[in-house]
């Protein structure tokens, strides 16, 4: 039986990797790529919530982006030969991976070290590193 697989990605270099080590190393299994649109910088803050208006411009904004995202990562897994699921969600990323994962029946995630806004020299970026303690299901890290 299939394993279900999910690997959340932000168009960084490491999320990339991170699906292509999933299609090259679980070809037999469902691969199911998750992206998190997250309001930040001039978007709002949790000091000043967007209202309706800015939240809307947000989105559309944000959903081009992702859906660039998303193609780029369905381009990569063609290239290997391998099919994906694409999903997408709004909210902070670590909870959006394991309530997701939670909710339909993940076996593994598989995710970059770090994401295109972290360039810490620490071996995890926050958001893999608290996804990696709240999870409940195997993590796997792509450094």
């Amino acid at each position: 039986m299939p394993r279900q697989i999910l690997v959340p990605v932000d168009g960084s270099p490491k999320s990339l990797e991170g699906l292509e080590y999933a299609v090259t190393t679980y070809s037999g299994d469902r691969v199911t790529v998750l992206s998190v649109m997250t309001p930040h910088g001039e978007w709002g803050t949790d000091d000043r919530p967007l209202s309706q208006a800015r939240f809307e411009e947000w989105h559309d904004e944000a959903r081009e982006e992702t859906d660039d995202i998303l193609d780029e990562a369905r381009e990569l897994a063609s290239e290997h030969g391998a099919e994906i699921t694409t999903e997408v969600d709004v909210g902070e990323p670590w909870r959006a991976i394991v309530e997701y994962a939670e909710r339909n029946d993940i076996d593994h995630i598989i995710m970059g070290s770090h994401g295109r806004d972290d360039d810490s020299p620490l071996p995890l970026g926050s958001v893999a590193e608290t996804v990696m303690r709240r999870s409940p299901v195997l993590v796997s890290i792509v450094r």
